[in-house]
């Protein structure tokens, strides 16, 4: 305990000081009791020991929250070598300190306990709140990791496109009669779909694309919001909206079997799901990352979506 300063980990009853604190620091990504509940406190990693709070007077004036794998992604791979911190922040009047250094120092100890050798912030999967930091919005933020030691793997970007003036361009329209003339089709889910849609989401992309679709699909997420394309019976390709958070307007994910590039598909998806989006009533379209100079970010680009974040992904050896 410093200048009346309690350290400790996560209590039952912390939650309202936790939001509070939150919603006054990270104020470009608020956050709902209901939200901090599920990508948190119902974790299945959740670890209290984790989440670090600093007290003062009663009040929650710090946290930081680090995380690691108890039950794995997929298989029996736990990523032994790996932590995540996902959020953090000091309350205005109680900077400068030291808390945010403290609780770091604590998060690291939590996960150096558990044998981590690395910690990112903040690209843990399935429950990350942004993809890193956004030093534009948080550049405070952004120096206190990089003066703690953090480094920048890579930049994701997110991005946004209104659909209120959507159309699809009549050789989008060409080029998918063309690749159906060929014997590719394309068309809506069924349930005949989802036990290949999954083991291919999950074994060609991420594990996490597979869990996402799985999880939504039990929860808010309809068949009918996800668009497959085929290759003669062959699945090459989904794409899908409303698969996080059961968010109607949040894109993603989408892919298409890497054999299949030069083709299009990807191209007819993305134009086909932001078409059923808009017939839905929706009025936009936005996701929290893609590389900015990949293929998938030069195809978002020429269909009209715009960067409207940057975030840095960001990591520190914790030998």
């Amino acid at each position: 305990m410093v200048s009346g300063i309690i350290y400790r980990s996560y209590r039952p009853g912390d939650e309202e000081g936790i939001i509070a604190l939150w919603n006054v620091c990270l104020t470009g990504d608020p956050v709902t009791r209901l939200r901090f509940r599920n990508l948190v406190l119902l974790d299945p990693n959740f670890d209290p020991e984790g989440l670090r709070v600093a007290e003062e007077e009663g009040t929650i004036t710090g946290a930081l929250y680090a995380v690691r794998r108890k039950l794995p992604m997929i298989g029996t791979e736990l990523e032994p070598e790996h932590g995540w911190i996902t959020f953090f922040g000091t309350a205005p009047s109680s900077r400068r300190q030291g808390i945010a250094k403290r609780l770091l120092e604590e998060a690291e100890a939590f996960l150096r306990r558990h044998g981590r050798r690395k910690v990112f912030f903040s690209s843990y999967a399935p429950n990350y709140i942004v993809p890193g930091i956004d030093g534009e919005s948080y550049p405070e933020g952004l120096a206190f990791l990089q003066a703690a030691g953090f480094t920048r793997n890579y930049t994701a970007a997110a991005m946004n496109r209104s659909l209120v003036d959507f159309r699809v361009p009549p050789d989008v329209e060409e080029l998918k009669r063309q690749r159906e003339s060929e014997g590719f089709t394309f068309g809506a889910a069924s349930d005949s779909d989802l036990v290949e849609l999954i083991s291919f989401a999950t074994d060609v992309f991420n594990p996490d694309w597979g869990r996402a679709i799985r999880e939504g699909l039990l929860q808010r997420l309809k068949t009918d919001q996800i668009l497959i394309a085929r290759d003669r019976g062959k699945l090459v390709g989904f794409c899908l909206h409303g698969g996080y958070e059961g968010v109607a307007e949040r894109f993603g994910p989408f892919g298409v079997d890497p054999s299949m590039q030069g083709k299009g598909l990807g191209k007819i998806l993305l134009y086909d799901c932001l078409a059923l989006m808009r017939a839905q009533g929706l009025h936009g379209a936005w996701f929290l990352w893609t590389g900015e100079q990949s293929p998938a970010g030069h195809l978002y680009r020429r269909a009209g979506f715009q960067i409207t974040r940057r975030f840095d992904i960001m990591s520190k050896s914790l030998h």
